[in-house]
């Protein structure tokens, strides 16, 4: 996927992260538990902006702080659930915000088909949990070095956190989008990294012009 501004000349790549979707689940409920909130988000799509009947709070109040993963995970309005599915898909062939123009199971399939063109059409994606492949993918699709290898060390909140069986089978209902998103991610971005590997071994027989590979 690329734009190009023909009066200044430039090129523009999308390109974006994933993360395992439990991990990036999990983050989020920590993350709001500790009194995050995205009350300012712009929710806009199709021109204009979501409804307050279309997005309902889940609390009341200025936070959600102390709320619990229950809690967090029953609210049929929260958005965490199959965010990454949805932050890439285009949401105007699902009525945006409007989840009552078709049934749950064609606004799944359309929005998660689109999501996975998208991500097939950016120039570059990593994964968060193969930060060296991600690297490596960076720099040989762009032409480009980090000063150093990126380091995938963090704080591990959350890491000790265990879910009951019930409260498993209803995250996995919740974020199957997700889940199905990330399998086919970490497919295409196997086949990207074995790509630019055998490209790059053959720039150091023939030396080539850098160029964003064509995939």
């Amino acid at each position: 996927m690329e734009q190009r501004d023909r009066s200044q000349r430039r090129r523009y790549f999308y390109m974006t992260m994933l993360r395992e979707p439990y991990r990036r689940y999990l983050s989020e409920f920590l993350h709001v538990q500790r009194g995050a909130t995205w009350r300012n988000s712009r929710h806009w799509c199709g021109g204009r902006f979501a409804l307050s009947s279309e997005i309902r709070p889940c609390f009341n109040g200025d936070t959600w702080d102390g709320v619990t993963f229950d809690e967090f995970l029953t609210c049929p309005n929260n958005l965490a659930a199959n965010r990454q599915t949805r932050m890439l898909a285009d949401l105007q062939l699902v009525g945006c915000y409007n989840t009552t123009i078709m049934e749950k199971t064609q606004h799944d399939e359309i929005m998660l088909n689109s999501a996975k063109e998208n991500l097939r059409n950016m120039a570059f994606f990593g994964i968060i949990e193969e930060l060296d492949d991600t690297q490596t993918l960076f720099e040989r699709t762009f032409g480009l070095r980090f000063d150093s290898r990126l380091n995938g060390s963090h704080e591990a909140r959350g890491e000790n956190f265990v879910l009951e069986d019930k409260q498993r089978a209803a995250y996995e209902l919740k974020n199957a989008l997700d889940t199905e998103l990330y399998k086919f991610a970490k497919e295409l971005f196997d086949e990207r990294v074995r790509t630019v590997g055998r490209l790059f071994q053959q720039t150091i027989t023939s030396p080539e012009e850098n160029s964003v590979p064509d995939y």
